[in-house]
């Protein structure tokens, strides 16, 4: 397999110091979600092992907003779910007008699961059952939000149709146990920490997608891809539940130096038993996943790595 070759070919992670001391911001996610701690594990592997860098984890509205700070250099590296990272790489969507073309990923770290929350007593037991009803479609500007609206649209459903909440992911559990709304959704690297916490204080119940749901959702957003919640993830859940999702990319602005992008990739792969130690979802975090999933241009510096441990980069992930 690909995966023995990488691992025959890695090497210790060089911890030559760079040009210049420099602090760097990882814009993630709100502190319920896995973007947090995957940027705060990110954060402390690079104050580890990188000499001459530090590092911080910035709570933020998550995608959307990250990749405006990118765009910005408000932020060094960032967490964003793979159809914000292609809007947003090619001025579409959500960036109709404002086009980053120097967004660079150095890695596709995990794949998040659109999660449909609701409590178990719930009649809410499709996409349709939530017309008229109270939802959650995540924060705004948010992956989530995204998410959300396209899989309800590809299958009929608008906003006019529901009564759209814009929660975090702390606010979506909070207002469902207290019966303010009557389900909610996540798209967060499963499982995550707001929706265990909810699961132990109320019954709960998560809502699958039929076959059909996931194809017409897939025509609208080829990033999208099936995905089964395996049974007993949240208190109560006894059965798998099939659902979508799509990869997080890890990006930067082009203008990274390529020696820093190269350490951080190499440390990203190389130290992966550290991230996994902060959050089960960095299980996927390998170069196979990363060569699969990653829709935009990778950084020279990824770029240089990836060719040294032999992956096959796709010609759209050249520069």
């Amino acid at each position: 397999m690909r995966a023995l070759k990488y691992a025959a070919a890695a090497t210790l992670l060089a911890t030559a110091p760079l040009a210049a001391a420099q602090q760097l911001s990882i814009a993630t996610g709100g502190t319920g979600g896995v973007y947090y701690p995957i940027g705060g594990g990110f954060a402390e592997m690079i104050n580890n092992h990188i000499e001459g860098s530090t590092a911080t984890a910035e709570v933020t509205g998550a995608s959307v907003e990250n990749m405006g700070l990118i765009m910005r250099g408000d932020a060094d590296l960032a967490l964003a779910l793979a159809d914000t990272v292609y809007q947003a790489y090619n001025g579409t969507g959500d960036f109709e007008g404002r086009q980053i073309e120097d967004t660079r990923a150095l890695a596709s770290v995990y794949p998040n699961a659109v999660q449909l929350v609701t409590l178990a007593d719930s009649d809410i037991q499709s996409l349709e059952d939530l017309r008229g009803k109270r939802v959650s479609v995540g924060a705004p500007g948010s992956g989530t939000e995204l998410n959300a609206r396209a899989l309800l649209e590809a299958n009929g459903i608008t906003y006019d149709d529901f009564r759209p909440q814009r929660l975090n992911f702390n606010e979506t559990a909070d207002a469902i146990r207290d019966g303010d709304i009557d389900a909610g959704f996540w798209s967060v690297g499963p499982p995550t920490s707001s929706i265990l916490n909810l699961a132990a204080t109320r019954d709960i119940r998560l809502v699958g997608f039929s076959e059909e749901e996931i194809d017409n959702a897939r025509e609208v957003e080829p990033t999208f891809a099936a995905y089964e919640l395996r049974a007993g993830m949240y208190d109560g859940m006894d059965e798998a539940v099939q659902t979508i999702s799509i990869p997080n990319v890890l990006v930067v602005n082009a203008d990274m130096d390529e020696e820093l992008a190269y350490q951080l990739t190499k440390l990203l792969f190389e130290n992966t038993d550290e991230l996994i130690a902060v959050h089960p979802a960095a299980n996927d975090t390998t170069v196979d996943f990363s060569i699969d999933s990653t829709p935009v241009p990778f950084h020279d510096g990824a770029l240089r790595y990836y060719e040294e441990v032999g992956a096959e980069v796709q010609d759209h992930q050249r520069p």
